[in-house]
């Protein structure tokens, strides 16, 4: 079976980020598969705009925080990428979802742990891995980390230590998969203006602030300052970028 576009699979595509990251890679004239935790109005809006682009996409729903439904997961983006992509396979795998809190390191509870560790580490490391067999030769998996692991901000050290393990494991995946033709590469924001944790960045004006001031440009990120890096890194220009971590964060703490 062929598609005359390649597809990317974006999870927490329907808003935010994930949902820049998603119109920014239709704008290169890929298809997007996106997931949605809850909110599927938000969703189908999103996958309206990709439409709009001359694209294909269709919403799925995701708990990452589940890790058995990962399985059943799979199955339904491999009946869908049948039904509506005419294929049995897709090219770019993007582990978006995500959850934020901020909590001090005394107060972080085991359930929090976990729920952290489900969402940001072992969600991504077992949905690409059962991802894997759907994903075409020359594919990517591009990850998505956080700033965070480089300068410590009091509060995320759950976050930011989930975000440093899958670090680790895409220089692992570069190595490892490789032989399957498939690149793995970690893009890392720095501070970004949306609805995430809260709307922390947003809602904090005195926390907006600062953060400005420890940019070279003196600003906080935008949501689109984000998803084209990723759509960059689905196109043949990234072809030999592999293992690496792109900080994309105006150079903040610099």
């Amino acid at each position: 079976m062929a598609t005359a576009s390649k597809i990317a699979l974006v999870t927490g595509g329907s808003r935010g980020l994930g949902k820049d990251m998603a119109i920014s890679i239709a704008k290169k004239g890929i298809d997007v598969i996106l997931t949605f935790r809850g909110n599927e109005e938000m969703a189908h809006e999103t996958v309206k705009e990709i439409e709009a682009l001359g694209q294909k996409a269709a919403a799925l729903q995701l708990d990452m925080a589940n890790i058995r439904s990962l399985d059943a997961f799979v199955q339904e983006a491999a009946n869908i990428l049948q039904s509506k992509f005419n294929t049995n396979s897709f090219d770019f795998l993007i582990n978006n979802a995500g959850m934020g809190a901020t909590v001090p390191f005394e107060q972080v509870t085991e359930d929090l742990f976990d729920e952290f560790m489900n969402v940001h580490f072992k969600g991504v490391y077992f949905l690409t891995q059962k991802c894997l067999p759907y994903m075409n030769r020359g594919g990517r998996v591009i990850n998505i980390s956080s700033g965070t692991t480089r300068w410590s901000n009091p509060g995320y050290s759950v976050y930011a230590s989930m975000k440093g393990a899958v670090e680790v494991l895409t220089r692992y995946m570069a190595k490892e998969l490789g032989a399957k033709g498939i690149s793995a590469n970690v893009v890392a924001p720095g501070a970004i203006e949306t609805d995430f944790n809260n709307a922390t960045v947003r809602n904090n004006p005195q926390l907006k602030s600062m953060l400005s001031a420890a940019s070279p440009l003196g600003r906080v990120g935008n949501a689109d300052d984000i998803g084209p890096v990723v759509a960059f890194l689905c196109t043949d220009d990234a072809k030999w970028i592999n293992g690496q971590r792109i900080e994309v964060s105006g150079g903040i703490n610099t």
